[in-house]
């Protein structure tokens, strides 16, 4: 899902306990009690455009580079990823995330999340 700041926070807020807007939220459906009723669905991604939008000015790139490097980013999540356990698991998601744009996206010095 696509949203804006808001969106976003409101989501945040509830899942989370944060009352501030972020980019990317990820809501894994292969764990939990229900994930018996969608085998193979890995779940949600939203994707808050504004704050996109405000990154990809501050990095130099295209909207369109920012929203793919958040998909990556969450879509790993969704699968396992997490860098916020430590510096080791940081470098795994790194690695992945530039492997994985490096399939969607032409530019080539397009860094990862």
């Amino acid at each position: 899902m696509i949203t804006d700041d808001p969106g976003i926070m409101e989501l945040n807020q509830t899942h989370r306990g944060l009352a501030k807007p972020t980019n990317v939220l990820s809501f894994p459906m292969l764990e939990g009690e229900f994930s018996a009723v969608t085998p193979g669905l890995l779940g949600d991604l939203v994707i808050s455009v504004e704050t996109a939008e405000r990154e990809a000015i501050d990095a130099g790139i295209t909207l369109e580079e920012r929203m793919s490097q958040l998909m990556v980013h969450g879509v790993l999540h969704l699968v396992g990823f997490d860098h916020e356990l430590g510096d080791k698991e940081a470098v795994q998601m790194e690695e992945k995330s530039l492997e994985l744009l490096r399939l969607i996206e032409n530019n080539p010095d397009l860094d990862a999340f």
